[in-house]
């Protein structure tokens, strides 16, 4: 059988793998990927390895001369040890998320250089990550010949100062990791009072540095300990003596594994949805033929295994990720089981949409997609059968498919394997998710029984906010940039950091858009980003959330900058439109605004600019109440 890895190293010496790069994703997959042969496991990092050795000597401006949307990350790689070997499996994890990786590498043992010096080469480099890769000699190298715990715990705190100053210092997102502690030092204390005071220190050290990473936004601190438990050795001693390899190669390909969920969060591209077959899948047994006494999620070895993999499931959606059903049963039944059946953890309302019905899943998928207002790459189905996931990857190839056939106590383990729904920070307004989703079922009950949609919007009573990101906002105006695609007008997003920063710069106008409703509060929905500069303002870029399209916010918005720009004796305001896959939607926005295209048209591919002279500015639309302007009082504060 012709794997995944077979067809890459075809490609590779047919010379086409920069004209395939978009391929590389879907080949992967079928390499310890989502639903290939134990994703996370030792065969699945090991060929994450060997995808990045055949995908070395890629030629990057082809790939891009061919794939121009193709996210490039460029990633410093530095540490107290031999850092190198981490290059083959990070490749390999990036390319299975579409990203094309740029490497800059430090030295081994320079890493206090690399990440401090603004004219050394990863500095230079503007790196999107900045992977320093720590291991037991970071701290060892400081202690005498001769040791005891106590010369450990003030090397320990030495290094934790360093980090801790390089979390404000280093280029770009850092990320550290805790250091696993190799038998071959705590073993060379022979009374166990010492081992467990040493074991104790190291555990302190390691729960300090993760902490770190609470009051630091461009801070990222990987526990390896997890990786450990489930992979192989820490080091491998000859080439940690021999090539100061201090971290072993399965552990080495795990991490970059995690690297590449990180890499594939900044890039704007965290899965929102899981989709979820229901039979030997949520729980052990097919329903429409045993009936509900059939099915089980408790009380039997089996049904265990399944209870527990609804519990994590639980867990997900209580974090904002959405759960829905794609399951080939009747409705009603499937409605009552998860409203009564005793065993089960998930109930109906954990769920945003149930598609319980005969139509093919690829189908469902879509319909779906469509309901949530999602596209379909940002869900992920796990489902036990694999003729029904051969269908889903043809039919729907940007959706992620896991495989939870065999043994269910594995369904855990395969689900989080690829960190789908990973992100660099959890909100308030991802906890609250699935109850909005819910508030927008009855929203849309709403506009089913309303005459028109103008009498839907009048009926919504939408109210609109516009001003300054408050402080704690910054984390979800951060997800807002990165993962809107829609209404997104200008292409890319920002870190949290880099907002912050446009914030604080007098020369650059960041404002947040919140939203509200009959139904409650949307919370912050849209960003505007401008820069003020010879009495214009020039718009860089402005995102909406999907969920609140059609609904006048971007229109309410766009009246309340203009309306502002010219109180303030601006000359006029000037906005860019940059095409993307996914933004054509709002190619005509601006032109809706009252803004004249500036200059002659162009390819349909390529920016357009457009100036409002602000003689006549748009009106609030007549159903919207504006709540807040920026500069003035939030008309919902007491006076």
């Amino acid at each position: 059988m012709t794997t995944g890895l077979d067809r890459l190293r075809e490609l590779r010496e047919q010379g086409l793998l920069e004209k395939a790069y978009d391929r590389v994703p879907g080949l992967l997959a079928q390499e310890g990927g989502p639903g290939g042969p134990g994703p996370g496991t030792a065969g699945g990092t090991a060929s994450a390895a060997a995808a990045g050795r055949l995908l070395g000597g890629l030629d990057a401006d082809a790939v891009l001369a061919h794939h121009p949307l193709t996210p490039v990350v460029t990633v410093a790689v530095t540490g107290q040890s031999t850092v190198g070997h981490v290059v083959d499996p990070l490749r390999g994890e990036l390319a299975r998320h579409g990203l094309l990786l740029k490497p800059v590498l430090g030295e081994h043992g320079t890493y206090l250089r690399d990440l401090t010096d603004p004219g050394g080469e990863l500095w230079t480099a503007r790196p999107d990550l900045a992977l320093c890769l720590l291991d037991a000699e970071t701290v060892f190298a400081q202690v005498p010949a001769v040791w005891r715990p106590e010369d450990v715990e003030r090397a320990a705190e030495e290094v934790l100062t360093r980090c801790a100053a390089l979390a404000g210092a280093a280029p770009g997102t850092l990320v550290l990791n805790t250091l696993p502690l190799p038998r071959g030092y705590s073993h060379q204390l022979i009374d166990h009072r010492s081992r467990a005071l040493l074991g104790a220190v190291w555990k302190e050290f390691n729960a300090r540095l993760l902490r770190l990473a609470a009051s630091a936004p461009r801070l990222v601190v990987i526990d390896l300990e997890p990786l450990v438990g489930e992979g192989g050795p820490v080091t491998d001693p000859r080439l940690a003596r021999h090539a100061k390899v201090q971290l072993g190669a399965e552990l080495l390909a795990a991490y970059a594994r995690e690297v590449g969920h990180l890499a594939r969060a900044l890039a704007g591209r965290v899965r929102k949805c899981l989709v979820l077959d229901l039979d030997n899948t949520l729980w052990d047994g097919v329903l429409g033929e045993e009936g509900p006494e059939g099915i089980a999620a408790a009380g039997t070895l089996r049904g265990e295994a399944f209870g527990a993999f609804q519990k994590c499931v639980k867990q997900l959606g209580s974090q904002g990720v959405l759960l829905a059903v794609s399951s080939k049963n009747d409705e009603g039944p499937v409605r009552a089981a998860l409203s009564t059946h005793p065993d089960l953890v998930l109930r109906e309302a954990d769920f945003v949409r149930i598609n319980a019905n005969w139509e093919p899943k690829d189908a469902n998928l879509a319909d779906i997609a469509r309901a949530l207002d999602l596209a379909a790459d940002a869900l992920v189905f796990a489902d036990d059968s694999p003729a029904e996931r051969a269908l889903v990857r043809h039919g729907a190839p940007e959706v992620a498919v896991v495989a939870l056939d065999g043994e269910p106590a594995l369904h855990v383990t395969r689900l989080l394997a690829d960190g789908w729904f990973d992100t660099l920070r959890l909100t308030d307004e991802d906890r609250a998710r699935t109850g909005e989703y819910h508030r927008q079922r009855e929203r849309r009950e709403l506009q089913a029984g309303s005459g028109s949609h103008e009498e839907f919007l009048r009926a919504l009573e939408v109210r609109v906010g516009l001003g300054p990101p408050r402080p704690h906002e910054f984390a979800r105006m951060s997800q807002l940039t990165l993962r809107t695609n829609q209404f997104n007008l200008a292409g890319g997003g920002h870190t949290e950091s880099e907002l912050a920063a446009l914030a604080a710069d007098p020369a650059r106008l960041l404002l947040a858009a919140r939203s509200a409703d009959r139904f409650g509060d949307n919370g912050l929905v849209g960003a505007v980003l401008g820069t003020v500069a010879e009495g214009v303002l020039l718009l860089d870029n402005m995102w909406l959330s999907c969920r609140v399209l059609a609904r006048g916010v971007e229109h309410a918005c766009i009246a309340v900058l203009l309306e502002q720009a010219r109180a303030l004796g601006l000359a006029g305001v000037t906005a860019r439109y940059v095409p993307t896959p996914r933004n054509h939607r709002a190619r005509g926005f601006y032109p809706s605004c009252g803004f004249a295209r500036a200059g002659t048209g162009g390819p349909a591919d390529t920016a357009v600019e457009f100036h409002h002279d602000l003689a006549r500015v748009p009106e609030v639309p007549a159903h919207v109440r504006i709540t807040e302007t920026p500069g003035g009082r939030r008309t919902d504060e007491p006076r």
